[in-house]
């Protein structure tokens, strides 16, 4: 409800008051935030319009007016009370009052922190209407930040800014202007308007039409908000506010990840989390965004499989997927994809960019105020709390400054801790089979570590003097605990320096630049190309000849290879530093402007301009025709050592093209060539090795040659004339002829004294005398009648063998007296008469039995038919030829025995034998012709003495 006092509107001179109060002005645009309370109390007294110093009234009535443009942030409560004075709208010049009105500008909050109450009052002075020949217009003009408030620039989307603010006490006017006429002056087109129509003037002045050609003009008083307390850690950051005119504070969502791996939410809640799929770090609730979200894709990074490592950082944006993918575990080497193609940096497409910073690689939505850095160890994710505060969802928990809800699962309840949580934000990977969403959450790791290791010491570093600078703005022990925890669980992976790099580039953040990797003795060196060098504090984006050093504003630092002292960059896109900005070709070298230089045959210079390295096809200059006729030869272009791009033309020699073909020379001769000068191709002959040849061999001087056993030749260094070979000497050797008994020498081919071959047996007897018999020879033992010797050749082997006769049992009583004598075979004696034959009758003899192989086991007795029958050849006169009567002692009666043989494998056979029981002399068929005889004789005779000799071993076997 608001009171208006009357005004009086004069056209003249403006008489000032007699007294000016003060007028305390508090802005009008302030904007509460959900939980805010806003109370505006107005009190209008009757006013004066002038175009110059406003007079106060002498009296004020109250007003009470409840905007509804007001908002502040959350929990906050603001109270404005407003009075106005008496009005007064002339025409003409203002003439000023006896006391100027002071206006005092008290410090509001255009966006208040939680929990804060500001209150202002205002009493405006006497205003004057002015009558002038235009009228007011309808629509705002342009409204900059610069004018009532001092503003610094900022940049939500690269780290939080610390800023400073002023607070401003300043004498005021707020003016009304009364207008008649159709035209202005001066601003845009004139045009009607309704009494409380508003518009914006220039340096953050508003215009309210009050009535009849009135209206009023309020400059905008902002005053700087109290700085809040971010629950990240992180400073606020100051926001414009949606007049452009005044700021309020906010806590941006900053979210980050590294180790194995160990998270702080976008509120700052820490937690460690070991699962081995991808997930959602962080996705709008309520989606204002086509195809947004960022994403993790973890992997065991140890043997056990106990914790995790990120892989890769994935950010969709619409119709764009980025992956930024380690090339190497556990190391900064990175490779960019977009939507699964590599792309060089820096990239920009689709309102999306990628380049790099210092030691990161950086995706940057400009249109969303974010952006995602990875490197490899460790990410970071920062989103402006007035786009995306109380709408995100995810392992990065939700973006309100409150750690209550930040462990929030899909379904919107709270898990009782977030390493519960991180299990549902699971997505889909079809290269993880094993990561469906849905199966059994993954049992929560545990986060308390063991025994500090060595490497521990590196740790130390955080909550020292190293780090002390920082600890006022970022607390040390989160990321204390996490260099502890990765440096127990996995001490040989170096995961510990990613606790401190994190929190290094957390201080850089806030200005705080720690250079820490010098301390650890080389645990958590950085190592450069030759042409950068390390810098712990770097530019965000490194100063280029394409950039101007003046554009760049941002405080905020990264470490990372940067250009030496003395050079830049040349380019983004050209990672190449150089000391003055000239051209870079495709060759990396830097040119200056003016520069001629030839590059791939190309002429070029460089020129200072858009186009930069302009080049034309390289120019030879002409050379002496050669020609290549001789035989062997052909051109060939060969590098010029003085102009690379323009070969010289020589001639080349390739005797494979010679038609010519080296001789064959016989032995003791070889080819010699030479290349006569001027030619090509070589002129071969066959001379003489100096060797001794023999028998299509080759000797050396002094080496033996080998030609019979005979001799012993070796080569000398004399050479035949006639031949040119050098001339072999030899000198035989004498032969030994002596042989032992038994043997003869004898001549063998391919030898030169022949050698002593054996021709007869030698047996040594029992009394160690040697007996020399020729093959089929017998001979008794002279010692003992009964032992026969003998010797056999079969196939060139001599063989000798010892036969013993055995005598049947013999009776001297049952002979006459004077009938005892000797068998023929010297050995056995017998009773027969000296001038009777010895009778047909039955012999026995005991002997092993052998068939296919097969023996007895003992001997066997057998038994055979041996004496003398009547037989005789006489000569018939009468036939003139020789009678003959043949009779021969045979078997009479026999029968068949059985025998059991055994068989070498162990088997046993049953064998038949011939047993003769009785023995009688049987005629038989004697009438041969003499030729068959004699062969029949000696047949006989060869076939008794094997007999003799089967029997005789039997008997030595025996």
């Amino acid at each position: 409800t608001e009171t208006s006092s009357p005004k009086t509107s004069t056209a003249g001179t403006v008489s000032p008051p007699t007294t000016s109060p003060t007028t305390t002005v508090s802005p009008t645009t302030a904007r509460p935030t959900p939980h805010s309370t806003t109370g505006i109390t107005e009190t209008s007294s009757p006013k004066t319009s002038t175009a110059g110093t406003v007079s106060p009234p002498t009296t004020s009535p109250t007003t009470t007016v409840s905007p509804t443009t007001a908002r502040p942030t959350p929990h906050s409560t603001t109270g404005i009370t407003e009075t106005s004075s008496p009005k007064t709208s002339t025409a003409g010049t203002v003439s000023p009052p006896t006391t100027s009105p002071t206006t005092t500008v008290s410090p509001t909050t255009a966006g208040p922190t939680p929990h804060s109450t500001t209150s202002g009052t205002e009493t405006p002075s006497p205003k004057t209407t002015i009558i002038g020949t235009g009228s007011h217009p309808t629509t705002p003009m342009s409204v900059t930040t610069s004018g009532t408030t001092a503003t610094e620039s900022f940049a939500t989307t690269s780290g939080t800014t610390s800023s400073s603010f002023t607070t401003v006490t300043a004498t005021t006017t707020t003016s009304k202007i009364f207008s008649s006429g159709s035209t202005s002056t001066s601003g845009p087109t004139a045009t009607s308007s309704s009494p409380g129509d508003t518009w914006w003037l220039c340096n953050c002045t508003k215009a309210v039409c009050i009535e009849d050609n009135v209206v009023e003009v309020i400059p905008v008083i902002c005053n700087p908000p109290p700085k809040p307390i971010c629950t990240n850690g992180l400073s606020p950051v100051r926001v414009i506010d949606e007049d452009k005119c005044c700021w309020h504070w906010e806590c941006d969502c900053y979210c980050t990840g590294w180790g194995d791996p160990h998270y702080l939410t976008f509120d700052g809640l820490p937690y460690s989390y070991q699962g081995n799929c991808t997930y959602v770090l962080v996705k709008e609730i309520n989606e204002t965004v086509d195809n947004f979200g960022v994403y993790i894709d973890n992997y065991h990074c140890d043997a056990r499989d106990r914790v995790s490592c990120p892989r890769a950082l994935i950010v969709r944006h619409e119709t764009q997927e980025v992956r930024i993918a380690t090339v190497k575990p556990n190391s900064a080497q990175v490779e960019v994809t977009v939507n699964k193609q590599p792309v060089a940096l820096p990239y920009k497409k689709f309102g999306l960019s990628i380049y790099k910073s210092g030691i990161n690689r950086v995706v940057e939505i400009p249109r969303l105020e974010m952006n995602v850095t990875y490197n490899g160890l460790a990410f970071s994710i920062r989103m402006p709390y007035r786009l995306f505060g109380n709408n995100t969802q995810g392992q990065c928990g939700t973006c309100n400054n409150n750690t209550a809800d930040d462990c929030m699962l899909p379904n919107g309840n709270i898990a009782e801790n977030c390493e519960i949580m991180a299990d549902h934000w699971q997505v889909d990977d079809k290269s993880k089979p094993q990561c469906s969403p849905g199966l059994v959450p993954t049992r929560a790791p545990s986060t308390t570590p063991g025994q500090p290791h060595n490497g521990s010491v590196v740790c130390e570093l955080i909550l020292g003097s190293v780090f002390e600078p920082c600890h006022r703005f970022v607390q040390p022990e989160k990321f204390y605990a996490a260099c502890v925890f990765d440096t127990s669980v996995l001490p040989n992976l170096g995961l510990e320096c990613s606790s401190l790099q994190v929190y290094a580039a957390i201080c850089a953040d806030q200005s705080v630049c720690i250079d820490w990797r010098n301390h650890t003795n080389g645990v958590c060196s950085y190592e450069c190309p030759s042409d950068k060098e390390y810098r712990a504090c770097g530019p965000i984006k490194e100063i280029t000849c394409k950039t101007s050093q003046q554009n760049e504003t941002s405080t905020n630092q990264v470490e990372g290879c940067f250009c030496p002292n003395g050079t830049m960059l040349y380019d983004s896109s050209v990672d190449v530093c150089v000391k003055t900005c000239g051209c870079v070709g495709v060759d990396k070298i830097p040119r200056e402007f003016g520069e001629k230089f030839t590059v791939d045959c190309q002429d070029c210079i460089c020129l200072e301009g858009e186009n930069g390295i302009v080049c034309e096809p390289h120019k030879c200059a002409k050379q002496n025709e050669i020609s290549c006729d001789g035989e062997g030869f052909y051109e060939v272009n060969e590098v010029n050592s003085e102009d690379s791009c323009c070969p010289i033309v020589t001639c080349k020699c390739n005797t494979s093209m010679c038609t010519t073909e080296a001789p064959r020379c016989t032995l003791g001769f070889e080819v010699h060539s030479h290349i006569p000068s001027g030619q090509c191709c070589p002129v071969y002959q066959c001379v003489p090795k100096r060797v001794c040849v023999h028998q299509n061999a080759e000797f050396l001087p002094n080496s033996s040659v080998f030609i019979d056993k005979c001799q012993n030749c070796f080569c000398t260094n004399e050479v035949n004339v006639s031949t040119q070979l050098n001339i072999i000497s030899c000198e035989h050797i004498p032969c030994n002829t002596y042989c032992q008994p038994g043997y003869e020498h004898q001549t063998v081919k391919g030898e030169c004294c022949g050698r002593c071959v054996q021709t007869k047996c030698v047996i040594h007897t029992a009394n160690n005398s040697a007996l020399i018999l020729s093959p089929g020879e017998f001979k008794n033992d002279p010692y003992n009648n009964c032992t026969i010797y003998s010797c056999v050749n079969i196939h060139n082997q001599f063989i000798s063998s010892t036969s013993e006769i055995t005598c049947p049992a013999f009776n001297e009583e049952s002979c006459k007296p004077g009938t005892i004598t000797f068998l023929p075979n010297g050995c056995c004696k017998t009773c027969a008469p000296l001038d009777s034959p010895t009778p047909c009758s039955v012999r026995q003899r005991a002997d092993f039995i052998t068939y296919k192989g097969c023996r007895s086991v003992d001997r066997v007795v057998m038994t055979e038919c041996e004496g003398t029958c009547g037989t005789f050849s006489l000569y018939s006169a009468e036939a003139n030829s020789m009678e003959h009567s043949c009779s021969c002692c045979r078997e009479s009666k026999t029968i068949v025995k059985d025998v059991e043989l055994k068989c070498p494998n162990g088997h046993s056979i049953s064998h038949n034998y011939v047993y003769v029981e009785s023995c009688s002399c049987q005629d038989t068929e004697c009438s041969l012709s003499q030729s068959s005889e004699t062969q029949s004789t000696e047949e006989n005779d060869t076939l008794r003495t094997l007999n003799r000799i089967k029997r005789a071993i039997s008997l030595t076997s025996k």
